[in-house]
């Protein structure tokens, strides 16, 4: 690792508390209806959440300033503490269900979910295999395969819960880190046919996923029912036009929208800021991926780089593809929208990951 050391990527930390502060701003307002409906207080969600982004602030600038080679060093331990903790949350009765999936460990109010964790320790261990000096990727069975086992162990034990989201976008980051490792093309390519194979199993083997396939396809066939979601989103991003219909005046919030505080949190912004909010929210995460890889290009060493790439990644599939659910261009999911959608662990896990990245941006060759 380079000795040199320069501030933080000043861009990186502009774009970030931009994001956290609509972020807070646009919980409250998607969610004060349901929170007061609910809990009877309208800042419950937002009082939460401006919690856990301070933590995740803390932590963010803790990280950045971090000695580097700490997180090579613990690498491996994390990644096997994480899946540990996989495991853990399977067992009846230690694994909290919501929604239909056992993804949570945690007493009372206060929960983690192990699968966010694992995301960011998968892109730490998968660097420093890779950049292993007697590391050879492009050899199938010793470079290729080894990587992609520990990648397919954590993804099966995601979709144990069952969490096809937040294991859509593990194994798309391990994608991405496995391209830019120097995998070869055949490989890489007969490993995405296979994934894609998987992918449709996955969905024929479960009643609801194959619903958000035909509601994604045709809403209106079940309005009530698997499209109602994206239906209410539309209802909400279609009114907006340019300016929006203004900050707290959503129509859809108010107990049309399930729970809009969360994944649909971007259909409430597009209704209430038009086409400007939501331009500024993307141009926001552009701007993230442009300096992520800024860093990634600019490292001293493969493991930074590799680092940079994964959590760089990792944060726009997830962007993608949430904003491709709420706008009808993908089907309905379950993935949050980084920095903005309310939850604690995702935020402060994306955080934590900003923190290693604003770390390695301090060594970047400038």
């Amino acid at each position: 690792m380079n000795k040199m050391r320069t501030s933080p990527d000043f861009v990186i930390v502009s774009a970030i508390l931009l994001l956290l502060a609509i972020g807070v701003i646009m919980v409250y307002s998607a969610s004060a209806s349901f929170a007061y409906h609910k809990y009877g207080d309208p800042f419950y969600f937002a009082k939460r959440q401006l919690l856990f982004a301070a933590l995740g602030v803390f932590l963010m600038f803790l990280i950045a300033n971090l000695d580097p080679k700490k997180l090579y060093e613990w690498a491996t331990p994390g990644l096997i503490f994480c899946f540990i903790l996989l495991i853990v949350v399977l067992i009846p009765g230690v694994g909290i269900l919501r929604n239909g999936a056992r993804s949570w460990l945690g007493i009372g109010a206060f929960s983690i979910q192990p699968s966010e964790f694992m995301k960011l320790a998968m892109i730490a261990f998968l660097a420093k295999t890779f950049s292993r000096p007697d590391y050879q990727i492009t050899k199938f069975s010793t470079g290729f395969l080894p990587g992609l086992a520990v990648l397919g162990a954590a993804f099966a034990l995601i979709m144990l819960q069952p969490d096809l989201g937040t294991g859509t976008v593990l194994v798309g980051t391990g994608i991405v880190l496995i391209f830019a490792a120097g995998a070869r093309m055949k490989h890489l390519f007969g490993f995405i046919m296979l994934g894609v194979a998987g992918f449709v199993a996955l969905i024929l083997a479960a009643p609801y996923r194959i619903q958000r396939i035909t509601a994604f396809l045709n809403p209106w066939q079940d309005p009530r029912g698997a499209g109602y979601q994206i239906i209410q989103s539309l209802y909400a991003i279609g009114p907006g036009g340019l300016l929006g219909a203004g900050l707290g005046l959503s129509r859809q919030k108010h107990l049309y929208l399930p729970e809009p505080h969360t994944d649909f949190i971007f259909s409430i912004l597009a209704e209430e800021l038009g086409f400007l909010g939501a331009g500024t929210v993307i141009i926001l995460f552009a701007v993230l991926v442009w300096r992520g890889l800024r860093v990634a290009i600019g490292a001293p060493d493969l493991f930074s780089s590799l680092v940079a790439t994964g959590i760089t990644a990792m944060i726009m599939i997830q962007a993608v593809i949430n904003i491709g659910v709420v706008s009808g261009a993908f089907p309905v999911t379950g993935i949050t929208l980084p920095f903005l959608s309310y939850g604690g662990s995702s935020l402060t896990l994306t955080l934590v990951a900003v923190g290693v990245l604003l770390n390695l941006s301090r060594f970047t060759r400038r």
